[in-house]
């Protein structure tokens, strides 16, 4: 089963002045890295600031792109990680081994597999084929 850890802070958290940037890297690159060496780790990406974004609403047609609205966000993602694990608790194994500290959260959720849907569908085999030309899919280790 695929998860997709999402890292959540609150908006206006930044880092104390008191934590070494370095420490926090290096734990985050030990982190991924005993993540790769089990197995499990099939992508992940820090995000850059929301101020760097923008936001497609789907309100209107045709949709209409603003840098916003971020202001009823209480709470921003700030990168993710994709794992494949044999259970959902060995996900939530892995989730609180994630060097966080004190304020920040982890979403943990499950992603579809296509395996899931009709297979009759014909872009749900175009999805096999595509995931087959990226080399995407991958059998669970371990």
């Amino acid at each position: 089963m695929k998860y997709m850890l999402i890292m959540r802070t609150p908006e206006m958290v930044e880092m104390p002045e008191d934590v070494d940037f370095t420490e926090v890297i290096n734990a985050m690159g030990a982190y991924n890295e005993s993540l790769i060496k089990a197995g499990v780790l099939l992508a992940g990406e820090g995000l850059a600031p929301p101020d760097e974004g923008f936001v497609v609403d789907f309100d209107a047609t045709p949709p209409v792109v603003t840098d916003g609205p971020y202001a009823e966000a209480k709470e921003l993602f700030n990168g993710f990680w994709m794992i494949q694990t044999s259970t959902k608790e060995e996900a939530a194994e892995w989730a609180k081994r994630c060097p966080l500290g004190p304020g920040m959260r982890l979403e943990v959720r499950r992603v579809n597999e296509t395996e899931e849907f009709d297979q009759d569908n014909e872009y749900v085999q175009k999805e096999h084929e595509w995931r087959e030309q990226l080399g995407t899919d991958r059998p669970v280790q371990g």
